[in-house]
């Protein structure tokens, strides 16, 4: 189906049925962002590197991912804020780090989607983002390495 003639609140709605057909609801969302951020605290790699960023600040940080990520997976459009800068603060990141980052989503995704067809719809969005995080803090790889 073409939704070319849609207005944008149409296509909203449009997300919004087909995330909710999924299972993919608040209450999934909640668990989610928890459950992934519980194994990144676990993590020797990453759990470090958000102690030293969030510090004893967790409640603000799992509410805004709650909403970025219900922004992201139903366009709800409750997030407001500007993760490229704010990724592009860190120090401490490597790029390798980002795969880490993958990893343990898509293993959180696979504890406890509702639904099989949720695993691919989250981890193509993750990767998009994950990808554009990593240009923004590391750059093109082709040109660093001075094959463009």
């Amino acid at each position: 189906m073409e939704n070319v003639n849609l207005t944008a609140l149409e296509r909203r709605k449009i997300i919004q049925q087909n995330a909710l057909n999924m299972g993919i609801n608040d209450e999934f969302i909640s668990k989610l962002v928890d459950t992934f951020y519980d194994h990144v605290r676990k993590h020797d790699r990453l759990g470090p590197i958000f102690d030293d960023i969030i510090g004893d600040n967790w409640t603000p940080h799992l509410l805004k991912m709650k909403s970025f990520w219900s922004s992201v997976a139903m366009n709800s459009g409750t997030y407001s804020g500007q993760p490229v800068p704010v990724h592009r603060k860190l120090t401490n990141v490597r790029e390798a780090d980002f795969d880490i980052w993958l990893s343990l989503f898509e293993k959180t995704l696979i504890e406890i989607a509702p639904t099989e067809e949720v695993i691919p719809y989250f981890m193509e969005r993750a990767a998009r983002i994950a990808q554009s995080l990593q240009l923004s803090m590391f750059g093109v790889p082709e040109l660093r390495q001075g094959r463009l």
